[in-house]
């Protein structure tokens, strides 16, 4: 049963409030880089795998997160996935042993899953079909102050107060939305549902939905790979910043993100041309990272240029609309979770390589460590949207042969 209107705007609110929740979260390391590795005596490939954990847990459970969402609405789904995350923070703040954090970590990665799924499935449930992209756009706006202040303030914050204090407040305060969410969301009787196995096969096994996935996922490095974590160390390391702009200037490309949402979405709204749309945003971002890597930006352009490519980020609401176009009706829902699970398992891959590519050249030369593991972002990005351009060209000859 579809909730009223009101009750749908409520509870994609909440959902819009964990997203944005659950990015600060997510960013976190991007602030306490040196802390954390400090603290549990760490070097930078080790970092990377800690960074990579969220995206794994945040894969791993996607599907039966949605599937919990379908059979038993968001209350007590969004609720106790909220709680998780605050949970996965404990170990940072309890413990000297290493294997709690990635616990922790992957517990926040898990959580998580929730905040996008349950704004995908309010949405459905809540709002018609053609405004899908506009309201998911605008969630994701959202959620991207989360990620804004996962940047400068979060980094006065650990400044001030010392780090284990900000873990401490934002488990609070995820204990705090968690209460909200349960004792707010009503619930929702489940509409009537096929038998699962089946649909996850027909998505799986559609060609064009899993090529699609995975040449967008290959374009999420400036936001998964740099924004998240290794942003803020590389502009001190390669640019010589200091801690404060090299906090903030990663926030800029969040900045772009929250405002390209909507904008990219209705550019691709208006044009039809969902994957020309994806395939410009691609050869932006891999034009830009080139330029950064190769030492010819300023702090200036370094600002214009991330908030660019924040703008192009947003490709990924469009990547994830336009999977759910290859499908019949009846499974839609099944393969946008699907799609994001996808492109969020490639954040692990990027942190992985990235910090394997740092920690075996920080011997030799730190800044050059940094450029050739930053360097990975670029080349992949190029070859993801090389991808779309010729998925977009082979649906432009079925499509020809259809008229035929």
């Amino acid at each position: 049963m579809s909730p009223s209107r009101s009750v749908a705007w409520m509870i994609w609110m909440i959902a819009s409030i964990f997203y944005a929740y659950q990015y600060v979260l997510r960013v976190m390391p991007n602030i306490m880089l040196e802390d954390i590795m400090q603290q549990f005596n760490i070097d930078a490939a080790v970092f990377g795998q800690y960074s990579g954990f969220y995206y794994l847990g945040y894969c791993i459970v996607h599907l039966p997160i949605a599937i919990m969402l379908d059979r038993y609405g968001p209350k007590k789904v969004m609720a106790g996935c909220i709680l998780l995350t605050a949970i996965g923070l404990l170990p940072i703040i309890m413990t000297d042993y290493w294997v709690y954090p990635i616990v922790g970590r992957t517990l926040i990665g898990m959580g998580s899953s929730a905040a996008i799924l349950g704004a995908f499935k309010v949405i459905r449930m809540g709002f018609r079909e053609e405004r899908f992209a506009r309201m998911l756009s605008l969630a994701v706006t959202i959620g991207l102050i989360g990620a804004i202040y996962g940047g400068g303030p979060v980094s006065y914050m650990c400044d001030t107060l010392g780090y284990k204090v900000v873990v401490q407040i934002f488990v609070g305060l995820g204990i705090v939305l968690a209460g909200l969410t349960y004792f707010i969301v009503p619930n929702m009787v489940p509409s009537p549902h096929r038998p699962i196995r089946a649909d996850i096969k027909e998505v799986l096994t559609n060609p064009r939905v899993i090529s699609l996935c995975i040449f967008a996922g290959m374009m999420v490095g400036p936001l998964e790979g740099f924004a998240d974590v290794w942003g803020s160390e590389f502009l001190k390391q390669v640019y010589g910043f200091d801690t404060g702009v090299a906090s903030y200037l990663p926030s800029m490309i969040f900045v772009g993100m929250c405002f390209g949402a909507p904008i990219l979405t209705l550019i691709a709204e208006k044009t039809g041309s969902y994957l020309g749309c994806i395939i410009g945003a691609g050869i932006v971002m891999a034009f830009i990272f080139m330029a950064l890597i190769l030492g010819f930006l300023t702090v200036n352009s370094i600002t214009i240029g991330f908030l660019i490519v924040g703008l192009s980020q947003a490709y990924q609401i469009i990547a994830i609309y336009k999977a759910s176009t290859y499908v019949p009706e009846h499974v839609s829902g099944l393969t946008t979770a699907v799609a994001n699970m996808i492109i969020m398992s490639f954040g692990y891959g990027y942190h992985t390589v990235i910090g394997l590519v740092v920690n075996a050249y920080e011997g030799i030369n730190m800044v050059q460590a940094y450029v050739y593991g930053v360097g990975v972002i670029p080349i992949i990005v190029g070859m993801g949207a090389t991808g779309c351009a010729v998925l977009a060209w082979h649906d432009k000859r079925r499509m020809n042969n259809v008229i035929i």
